[in-house]
C-alpha cells in the first residue's frame, strides 16, 4: 500500500523529519524525471527540474491534501516545466532584443574595432536571426553547439544545420564584398 506508507512520510516530513523526505525523493525521483522528458524537457535539463519540483513539494507539501500523492506531485512537476519553459522563451526574447537594438555592442561591447572586424560584424548584423544568433554565440561567446541549442530551445542537429548555412551565407555575402573570412570549423 504504497498510498499509506506516502501518507506516513508526508506525515513525517511535515513534522521536520528530512530522512522521511528523502524517502520520498527516493521513491518518485525517477518519475519525476520522467514525467519531465515525457512533456518536453530536455536531459540536460532534467536535474534542475526535478530538484526543483522536490523544492516545490517540500515548501507546499502542508498544501496537499487528500487524494494520489502522485496526481498533486504530477501536477507540481507540470507547473515547474510550464515556468521552465516560460523562463527559456524570455531569455530567447532578451536575447533577440539585445541583438536587434544594438547589434554592435553586442558582437564587440567596448572594443576598438579594426576595420575587417567591423565590416564582419555588420554583415553579420544584416543576417536573418535564425543564422545570426547561433554564428554570434558560436563563433564570438565560444558556446557549445549542446549550450546553443538550450539558449534557443531547438535541436542541436538544428543548430548545426544553421551554423553550417549561416556560415555558407556570410562567407558568401563577405566574398562578394571582396572581403575573404574563414571562420574556425564547428
Amino acid at each position: 500500500m504504497p498510498e499509506l506508507n506516502d501518507r506516513v512520510l508526508i506525515q513525517e516530513t511535515l513534522r521536520g523529519n528530512d530522512e522521511a523526505f528523502q524517502e520520498l525523493i527516493d521513491e518518485y525521483h525517477l518519475t519525476v524525471e520522467r514525467f519531465a522528458r515525457q512533456i518536453g524537457i530536455r536531459e540536460e535539463d532534467l536535474p534542475d527540474v526535478t530538484q526543483e519540483v522536490f523544492i516545490k513539494v517540500y515548501r507546499f507539501l502542508d498544501k496537499y491534501s487528500r487524494g494520489k500523492f502522485t496526481t498533486w506531485l504530477y501536477s507540481v512537476t507540470l507547473n515547474v516545466a510550464k515556468d521552465f519553459f516560460r523562463k527559456q522563451k524570455r531569455e530567447k526574447r532578451k536575447l533577440e532584443k539585445t541583438i536587434q537594438e544594438n547589434p554592435e555592442q553586442f558582437y564587440q561591447e567596448n572594443l576598438d574595432l579594426t576595420e575587417d572586424a567591423k565590416i564582419l560584424h555588420e554583415t553579420i548584423s544584416q543576417m536573418d536571426e535564425k543564422y545570426r544568433i547561433p554564428i554570434v554565440l558560436f563563433y564570438f561567446h565560444d558556446s557549445s553547439i549542446k549550450d546553443i541549442a538550450a539558449i534557443m530551445s531547438m535541436r542541436e542537429s538544428s543548430v548545426k544545420t544553421r551554423l553550417k548555412r549561416g556560415k555558407s551565407l556570410l562567407k558568401k555575402s563577405l566574398e562578394e564584398g571582396g572581403y575573404i573570412y574563414e571562420p574556425r570549423a564547428l
